[in-house]
């Protein structure tokens, strides 16, 4: 199946650039493999937002890896809505728990983790992690476990 037969609104188009915060420009395609477990990773080494006491820019590497189901994310998609967040207001944990979420509602995948590497402000870094394994089955256990074992960066 062609990538225009899947409805995708993106790719292949003139970028626009959304002014605040923007889940509704996530798009999905296929997975041709669904019987599969295998790892997509996503690295955003500009992720920008502001925060929402000072309105200061912070700055971060956002890394996002999932094992798909039925639906993967389009990268052009993700690319925009990860920088719809450049004038959004939010704490660096809301940003990371915001974004896993709103990638769970759109592609329901097996397991999906998502962790923020702020750089430092004020003389200290934050690294917020978030993941999330489908309810009953062993992507759940394995987002306990994962969650258990993390250690620092």
């Amino acid at each position: 199946m062609k990538r225009e037969n899947e409805g995708l609104q993106q790719l292949g188009r003139k970028t626009e650039y959304r002014q605040d915060y923007a889940p509704e420009v996530l798009e999905t395609f296929e997975n041709k493999h669904p019987g599969n477990d295998y790892w997509v990773q996503f690295n955003c080494p500009e992720f920008t937002s502001l925060c929402p006491i000072t309105g200061q820019p912070d700055f971060a590497e956002i890394k996002i890896a999932y094992i798909p189901a039925e639906r993967m994310v389009e990268s052009k998609s993700l690319k925009l809505y990860l920088f719809s967040f450049r004038n959004h207001g939010d704490f660096h944990e809301d940003c990371v728990n915001i974004i896993m979420k709103d990638l769970v509602a759109l592609m329901q995948p097996k397991y999906i983790e998502v962790v923020g590497i702020f750089t430092p402000r004020g003389g200290i870094s934050i690294y917020p992690y978030s993941n999330y394994g489908q309810p009953g089955t062993k992507y759940e256990q394995m987002a306990q476990r994962r969650l258990e074992e993390r250690q620092m960066i």
